[in-house]
């Protein structure tokens, strides 16, 4: 049996081809009991629409696309969760690129996109300033930048956390711990979530009594990296070593647990840990791990939320820029214990 088309399904219904046609772009406007006749001659027939054809007709696809820095941060997979509920809703489907930290690789995404004539793209940015983003818009592609706080100027919807805040929120907890000299992993001039968390914590150290932050660089936010990042820490001399960590990512706290906790260095007594985003794995860590929460489901929605309002106004879209509140999460990787906290004179 050749392809199956929509005048197979009519014959089938006992319907005009108009009516399947109505059923598929418009189910409302079809009576249910008329669209359960097409629907069952469709399943009879092994119907399959053929989508390259309708898209041809409606000049865009009925897929959004997220393109994320690293699709093994389970931080970017729960924001595609949030937002996959929003566009299913709407009748779209998401799909995930990885751009792997990779600028050339992101940039090949984005032009395959817009070949694809996707409904949308939602994209956390290696380089928000990338010319590409605004040629997407410009050419009828809404963009929304994803996990980014808008920048003067910016021109394209965002939606981000308070990543200032967010890092200020784990410097003070860690000297209120009793922390004078906490080291910072992560390099603020890879992301600017990043510069962001590091410069909520030297302000935070600023204003407290004695505080002082070491940068240990870090350009992966990986697990490998936090690992490295440990023995680095362990290098500095004891008298001179930090005691606490507060870590640009989760992924990089659990390296460093890991590598810290496989060498016999207990967790907080000795180095105390702060992690950012508060994946799943977070509350799970052989020692539970304190991090700054973000709402990663809801950037999701409120990203898809954005893009579809751009996608429906045709010219007439307000762009907003939406900024969301962290939460830090104390667990034991950074609660002083009674003996501890006694070695350090606290109250």
């Amino acid at each position: 049996m050749g392809t199956v088309g929509i005048k197979d399904v009519a014959e089938r219904a006992g319907v005009s081809v108009g009516t399947v046609s109505n059923a598929l772009n418009r189910p409302g406007s079809v009576r249910s009991s008329t669209r359960a006749k097409v629907e069952r001659a469709m399943v009879e027939l092994g119907f399959v629409r053929n989508e390259s054809a309708r898209q041809l007709r409606a000049g865009k696809s009925r897929l959004l696309a997220y393109v994320v820095p690293d699709v093994g941060n389970p931080f970017f997979t729960d924001i595609a969760r949030g937002a996959e509920g929003v566009a299913q809703a709407a009748g779209l489907a998401l799909v995930l690129c990885d751009a792997d930290s990779e600028r050339d690789r992101e940039d090949g995404f984005l032009e395959l996109l817009l070949e694809q004539r996707v409904h949308g793209v939602l994209i956390t940015p290696i380089d928000a300033a990338n010319p590409r983003l605004v040629a997407l818009a410009d050419r009828g592609v809404p963009v929304v930048l994803v996990d980014r706080v808008a920048a003067p100027g910016d021109i394209l919807c965002s939606v981000g956390v308070d990543d200032v805040e967010g890092g200020r929120l784990a410097a003070e907890h860690l000297i209120a711990q009793g922390h004078e000299r906490i080291a910072f992993v992560g390099s603020p001039n890879a992301m600017p979530q990043v510069a962001d968390r590091y410069r909520g914590a030297v302000d935070a150290t600023r204003e407290g009594a004695d505080g002082e932050i070491l940068l240990l660089d870090s350009q992966r936010l990986d697990v490998e990296s936090g690992r490295l990042a440990a023995q680095r820490l362990l290098g500095i001399p004891e008298r001179r070593r930090p005691t606490a960590a507060f870590c640009a990512n989760d992924l990089l706290a659990l390296g460093m647990l890991q590598a810290l906790t496989g060498q016999g260095h207990v967790v907080p007594d000795e180095i105390a840990l702060v992690g950012y985003d508060d994946i799943e794995f977070a509350a799970a860590a052989a020692v539970p791990l304190s991090s700054v929460r973000q709402p990663r489901r809801e950037l999701g929605r409120l990203a898809v939320t954005l893009l579809l309002d751009d996608a429906g106004r045709e010219g007439g879209h307000q762009h907003e820029h939406p900024v969301l509140r962290p939460e830090l999460v104390v667990r034991a990787s950074s609660s002083t214990p009674p003996l501890v906290a006694l070695r350090r004179g606290l109250p």
